[in-house]
């Protein structure tokens, strides 16, 4: 119980000097800190990040190039079922927040990583075995059995990232001019939905001109939000947003989503996608 003021504590409180509050805020910070060799009672996984960590800040809980997970319990399936999260449209954010050990700011995790959290979340709820229906070069339709825990990842050249930055310059074919780019983040995710579904209501549909004004840093040695939102919509030609979606597209570490499938008739193997079905998170849903 908190001890109440009293004779104990007699006349004013003495003032507290700079190094006093710094102490007390140390102090603080060391008895809030994470026991990084803290065991909990359930089970965990390590699961590697596309990005090993290399895009993330130095010194964030990330920049590893690992997160730990819990196993699936009752109480996340709960989260999957909840119809409000559901309508919504953040029943899996739910879900990998609840599942995520790693003491970080979920909105940091970048769109990249997402997938790999995706896949384990899927892994250590339902088990690695995920079926897929594909169509063969011949056209017979094949059921096939994926291991999620074999995927693997994007062949992509590391020298082009330099550890701790997440920010990439590229020359404009046509404007030629340089721009600076990013990886999405989670947060901006949720920046750019909301902004899209406040569009939508005004029966506006700018999927890629808003995607470029949050993957956009810089332009030219500008900065400024706002002249780059003015830049995106009135300068930036659809040959130069191609060239940006392209370059993003060859510098992002990511998890391969495509298997190969063996071909009944030929006996040869084929390149196929995996379809990320109603049954990835809801195996029972007979969809």
């Amino acid at each position: 119980m908190a001890k109440q003021v009293s004779d104990d504590y007699p006349g004013k409180t003495p003032a507290i000097s700079d190094k006093q509050l710094k102490d007390i805020a140390t102090a603080k910070y060391n008895t809030d800190a994470v026991d990084e060799t803290q065991v909990y009672d359930f089970p965990t996984e390590i699961v590697d990040l596309p990005s090993k960590g290399k895009l993330y800040p130095e010194g964030h809980p990330l920049s590893k190039g690992t997160i730990e997970m819990k196993y699936m319990t009752a109480k996340e399936e709960d989260i999957l079922t909840n119809q409000s999260f559901i309508q919504n449209g953040v029943v899996l954010d739910k879900l990998f927040k609840a599942l995520i050990v790693t003491p970080c700011e979920y909105n940091d995790l970048l769109l990249c990583d997402k997938n790999a959290i995706m896949v384990a979340a899927r892994v250590l709820g339902y088990g690695k075995d995920y079926t897929i229906s594909a169509t063969s070069p011949s056209g017979e339709k094949i059921e096939y059995d994926v291991d999620l825990t074999k995927l693997g990842e994007k062949d992509i050249n590391w020298d082009d990232i330099n550890k701790g930055v997440n920010e990439f310059t590229v020359e404009l074919p046509a404007a030629k001019i340089p721009v600076k780019v990013k990886l999405l983040t989670q947060r901006d995710q949720s920046k750019m939905d909301k902004e899209l579904k406040g569009l939508a209501k005004l029966k506006k549909n700018p999927q890629v001109s808003t995607m470029m004004k949050y993957v956009i840093t810089e332009v030219d040695g500008e900065t400024d939000n706002g002249k780059i939102r003015k830049f995106v919509d009135s300068k930036l030609l659809a040959i130069d947003s191609r060239a940006i979606r392209t370059f993003l597209k060859k510098i992002t570490p990511e998890v391969d989503l495509t298997v190969d499938v063996p071909d009944g008739d030929s006996g040869d193997t084929f390149r196929s996608n995996i379809s990320i079905g109603l049954d990835f998170f809801w195996p029972d849903s007979n969809l």
